[in-house]
């Protein structure tokens, strides 16, 4: 890549120049294709809410000579830039100092004879990762300055057998909708773990989850796994308590689980349609308690307690802060129910490092660690499930999702407010469906900090997330290079685009990519920038093709071997209905019912173009021969008029597992013919979104010989691709 200095705005940027520097646009391209500017008055508010938290905190020193951090493909020159001339003395110390040889110290050290020298050139050839620059001058008191050099691959991982072009299958999951004789009204870990079984023997090569970051077990009606509290560690309702050691080995809990009452409490969470969050966390931290008190009775060289406590050593500070915050969260919201994040505490406790919150920390030790305890016994069953996928022989096991972003009143935003600019919200431009844009309520990374920073948030991110996984699906993608910023109290219309240093954080996903041996899928929905698109192909990227959206400029669908080999072709996804409610409409009644449509007129022309979409697959599914040809496309069977049939779904499957794309994914939802979705987007409380269930449990769904058609018919129809 061409390497410049890392746009961080300088102390003496006039504040016109430092709008621009901090990457705030002046315009951009909007849904009708037209060019739309960004008011000065907009600008204004961005870059105030970038300097809001801080003085100077996204300035670079005026000191240093060396920018926070360079990053470069392998492969290239490795040209540093100074930000002030001179005839410095340099070091390159390597991530690895294993590599370096006696005989090639010197390769690594070298000294600038003119003092106007403006570059320094290191070493070709070197290795990858993340090396440190150090430099000084030894004409003012040998002074050191440093700075992270990252030498990245140029393509992130891919398995083997997509390198072979072998054509793969999975199934995408909301784990919390699953059903089983054994959950506690939820899905857990122990449903993914017999969801994998049963993919696996299918022929299947992953489970895709919905985001498992970490929610608020004292708020539990935030349910949105893309509004997170923190995106860098676990939600712990989705702990199998019965799989607990601890709980199976204790006494008290063994009474406590086999009382009448709580056998109620248990059936009464199973037995319902929607997940009822308060009463299911209600139950599980009940039932863990008790098994952390047997835990902290073991000896302390009883190998589960070593363990845990090397998951603290391993995961330091920040495990803690995550298990503070969840302590202090829980203890106000006992006391005060709309205490619903650190901006409701009182003001002493709204900083994660103030003398209030050390002082609560003391005097709450055991009850900080109890929430480290969980994450532990969270992180310990998702890597079982990993663990066992990669046994049964997926190629890919599981993929995780990254939300892109987090809620302001979560622990993240709580630890790093610098970081993350709560006087700034994340979301989209006007569409004409949406007049005035959508505010998703994100305090945004600041990306100055981000460079400052030489990327660690990025990296510690990326981290948490390619763990006990095989691929990680990125949401809203574009998030790598430009976000939509809203002033806080301002509508999305009056917001504008933010860029990030797009080509840095590429380099940084396809260097962990290999690191961890995890593919990478970009959500590339909706208005994708063109100068991102050969970006995401070239670093090795997945794009994400949804069955309802591939359609040409006519109308028409495009052809299975249409879809481009580096992709995940699914037919629908959380955000949109399910195949039966799209067939029937069933989304559209259902948007009328809660008011989504601003006019008659615009539901009208919604519905007329759904049936011509009906039409048009129809076409698609008799070109290419997975209905009766004969068949007249207005006659009763295979016509848009019909309901979903089970016959109908097994063609619209094979006709998406005929893709060209190497990856499909697809919703246990559409193999049992529901209709109703899991979220409907632009709602709050008029709909139960992130709730429903599945209408079967998993034993029910995979001994339905439907289910067991369907998707032999999907693993035929990807072999014959082979």
């Amino acid at each position: 890549m061409d390497k410049l200095p890392p746009q961080v705005t300088p102390p003496n940027a006039s504040p016109k120049d430092a709008m621009t520097l901090a990457g705030i646009a002046t315009d951009y391209i909007n849904a009708k294709g037209q060019r739309e500017s960004i008011t000065q008055h907009t600008r204004e508010r961005l870059f105030a809410a970038m300097s809001a938290s801080e003085p100077n905190s996204g300035l670079l020193s005026d000191n240093s000579p060396l920018p926070p951090v360079s990053v470069f493909y392998t492969d290239c020159e490795y040209r540093i830039p100074l930000t002030r001339p001179g005839a410095y003395q340099w070091h390159l110390q390597l991530e690895d100092l294993a590599l370096v040889e006696t005989t090639d110290t010197n390769r690594y050290s070298g000294s600038l004879k003119d003092k106007n020298s403006s570059a320094i050139v290191l070493p070709s050839s070197l290795p990858l990762g993340y090396h440190r620059l150090i430099v000084s001058d030894p004409h003012s008191d040998n002074t050191n300055w440093s700075c992270r050099i990252i030498i990245a691959p140029k393509r992130g991982f891919i398995p083997r057998q997509l390198g072979n072009q072998a054509k793969l299958w999975g199934t995408c999951i909301q784990l919390y909708t699953l059903r089983s004789a054994t959950n506690w009204g939820i899905g857990d870990f122990s449903d993914l773990k017999h969801m994998l079984h049963h993919v696996a023997r299918r022929g299947g090569a992953f489970v895709g989850l919905n985001p498992i970051h970490a929610l608020y077990p004292a708020n539990p009606d935030s349910a949105s796994p893309y509004s997170p509290s923190s995106r860098n560690w676990l939600n712990v309702i989705y702990i199998d308590v019965a799989g607990v050691p601890e709980f199976q080995r204790s006494a008290s809990a063994q009474v406590w689980w086999n009382s009448a009452e709580v056998q109620q409490r248990w059936q009464q969470v199973r037995q319902t349609d929607l997940v009822d969050y308060p009463q299911v966390i209600a139950l599980k931290l009940d039932g863990l308690r008790l098994a952390y008190a047997h835990f902290k009775h073991l000896n302390h060289q009883h190998e589960r307690v070593q363990a845990f406590n090397y998951f603290i050593y391993h995961h330091g500070a920040p495990l803690q802060k995550q298990a503070e915050f969840d302590a202090l969260h829980a203890y106000y919201a006992r006391r005060e129910p709309d205490m619903w994040g650190w901006p409701a505490w009182p003001k002493e406790y709204q900083d994660g490092n103030s003398d209030a919150v050390r002082q609560f920390v003391a005097e709450h030790q055991d009850e900080v660690r109890f929430y480290a305890w969980l994450q532990w016994l969270a992180h310990a069953q998702l890597a079982e499930c990993f663990t066992l996928s990669q046994r049964q022989g997926m190629s890919i096991g599981i993929y995780r999702d990254l939300a892109v972003g987090v809620t302001e009143g979560g622990s993240d935003t709580w630890c790093d407010k610098t970081l993350y600019r709560i006087k700034a919200s994340i979301g989209a431009p006007p569409d004409p469906l949406g007049p005035l844009g959508q505010n998703w309520g994100l305090p945004p990374m600041d990306p100055q900090i981000m460079v400052q920073r030489a990327y660690q948030p990025f990296i510690d991110l990326l981290r948490s997330n390619m763990r006990y996984c095989g691929a990680l699906r990125i949401d809203h993608v574009m998030s790598l290079l430009r976000l939509w910023w809203i002033p806080y109290g301002d509508t999305a219309d009056r917001g504008g685009y933010v860029s990030y240093p797009v080509d840095d954080l590429l380099a940084i996903l396809a260097l962990e990519s290999q690191r961890h041996k995890c593919m990478v899928i970009g959500e590339d929905l909706g208005i994708v920038p063109p100068e991102i698109v050969n970006k995401l192909k070239q670093s090795g990227v997945f794009s994400y093709k949804v069955l309802y959206f591939e359609q040409n400029g006519s109308g028409q669908f495009k052809q299975p071997e249409e879809y481009p080999a580096q992709a995940m072709a699914t037919i629908t996804t959380h955000d949109l209905p399910t195949l039966r409610s799209y067939w029937q409409s069933g989304d559209l009644d259902l948007g009328q019912a809660l008011g989504l449509y601003p006019n008659e007129q615009v539901l009208a022309d919604l519905r007329a173009d759904r049936e011509r979409c009906k039409l048009a697959l129809l076409d698609n599914l008799r070109q290419a021969n997975l209905i009766d040809n004969s068949v007249n496309r207005h006659s009763d069977e295979f016509s848009a008029d019909q309901p979903m049939t089970p016959e109908l779904n097994n063609a619209i499957h094979r006709f998406i597992a005929s893709s060209g794309s190497l990856l499909i994914g697809l919703q246990p939802e559409d193999w049992l013919a529901m209709d109703t979705p899991v979220n409907v987007p632009g709602t709050t409380d008029q709909y139960p979104n992130w709730r429903r269930k599945l209408t079967a449990s998993l034993d029910d769904l995979f001994s339905d010989p439907q289910t067991d058609r369907l998707l032999k018919t999907v693993q035929s129809a990807r072999d014959n691709l082979f």
